[in-house]
């Protein structure tokens, strides 16, 4: 069976794509704004709501919220990224309804005590100093804001200190009355369902919310830069950045291979280079992160303070030379990584909800993974060295976490 695209009269897209022979389903609700929405001074704030809407919402206290969804074996859960914010549910097909029902009271029907909202303060502030304490987590952050300096893009999704502290009941109440409009949100669900009476559901959840225009989104433009975090630490957790591409672009395929080629598995020349023939490293791999507007092509790396700089400059040479001769062999390997891992993981009803309404918002329409896998199969050698050569152009952003000699 295919997926399914309906769009509500108020605007809200709704998703489904039945998976024959699996026995569970999933169900979402993508909110097409995240961190990058915010202002300065407001930094944390979706976060904080995605947090707030649990302990409260409809007829449910924050007790029953995990109780009736636990009650039947589900899962409800909730993430917020710097592009976007999701509610997602695993259930079992029969509780379809219950668990649509649960995702639009907190989205609709938040309590917002501001008695609870000081106490989960403490606990978000608690999740920062644990970021903080993770040096190959929050060496990414500093990655962020010294790729897009001064833009929203490049501040925390936890926030700060100051800004958690300061957020209040009404900003919470704002911020949903303004990001969450239905012409901003995909509704999707993959698995054992059934598309019309998922449709229902919709309708009758979410049809009545009032019209609106999707909020415009900041803009970032990537800058680069450098960020050091001096800390005494057994290791360096260094990571390098160029500008990317965006979602849309089309350089999409050929700078997702030649992050696969460079630093994608053991096969990889970081890999092979950095670690297996020198051993300069442990952990080393190079990635892409799309957004709508721009993006990152980075690498990472952690090693102690005396290699730290040899194992840089190395992948710095291996990233440049990659460009100038990735062979035929190494794109077809590539191209056959990102081919199996893209239909692997679409074998989870998580996932495919999750392709499902991440193409919905990127691209405004069900992209195939066929579609996916023919464009990437079709990028050639040429084309890969020409989009990581014009990336490797752009100025870099530079961060560190420890002592680095």
């Amino acid at each position: 069976m295919t997926a399914e695209l309906h769009r509500l009269s108020n605007g809200l897209t709704v998703a489904v794509e039945p998976m024959p022979g699996m026995e569970t389903a999933a169900a979402g609700l993508y909110i097409d704004s995240g961190s990058r929405s915010e202002t300065a001074a407001k930094t944390g704030l979706a976060h904080m709501v995605e947090h707030m809407v649990f302990k409260g919402a409809g007829k449910r206290d924050a007790k029953a919220i995990a109780e009736d969804i636990e009650d039947v074996g589900g899962s409800l859960n909730a993430w917020t990224a710097r592009d976007h914010t999701v509610f997602h549910a695993r259930i079992m097909p029969a509780d379809m309804a219950l668990s649509i029902d649960m995702i639009a009271d907190l989205v609709r029907a938040p309590w917002f005590d501001a008695a609870e909202l000081e106490r989960e303060k403490q606990v978000v502030l608690a999740e920062l100093g644990e970021s903080r304490d993770t040096p190959d987590d929050i060496v990414f952050d500093h990655l962020h804001a010294a790729a897009f300096a001064d833009s929203a893009l490049g501040r925390p999704v936890l926030g700060n200190e100051d800004s958690i502290n300061g957020l209040m009941v009404d900003d919470l109440k704002a911020w949903i009355a303004h990001e969450y409009r239905p012409s901003n949100l995909v509704l999707a669900a993959a698995g054992k369902v059934d598309p019309v009476a998922f449709l229902k559901l919709a309708e009758a959840r979410f049809g009545d919310l009032a019209p609106g225009t999707a909020p415009e989104v900041n803009t970032a433009a990537f800058t680069g830069g450098r960020t050091t975090d001096q800390r005494d630490l057994d290791q360096i957790h260094l990571a390098f950045a160029h500008r990317g591409t965006s979602f849309t672009s089309d350089d999409i395929h050929p700078l997702s291979l030649f992050a696969a080629i460079t630093g994608g598995g053991m096969a990889s020349r970081l890999f092979q280079q950095v670690r297996e023939q020198r051993g300069l490293a442990y952990s080393i791999y190079s990635w892409l992160q799309p957004f709508r507007d721009t993006g990152l092509f980075g690498v990472y790396c952690a090693a102690n303070d005396e290699q730290a700089h040899e194992a840089y400059d190395l992948a710095r040479e291996v990233l440049h030379r990659t460009a100038e001769d990735l062979s035929d062999a190494e794109l077809a390997r590539a191209k056959a990584q990102g081919r199996a891992g893209l239909l692997m993981g679409l074998e989870s009803v998580a996932s495919r909800c999750d392709h499902l309404a991440r193409q919905i918002q990127i691209h405004g329409r069900i992209v195939p993974p066929t579609e996916l896998v023919t464009a990437s199969e079709a990028v050639t050698v040429a084309q890969c060295r020409a989009a990581a050569q014009a990336m490797l152009s752009t100025p870099q952003a530079f961060a560190t976490v420890g002592a680095m000699a």
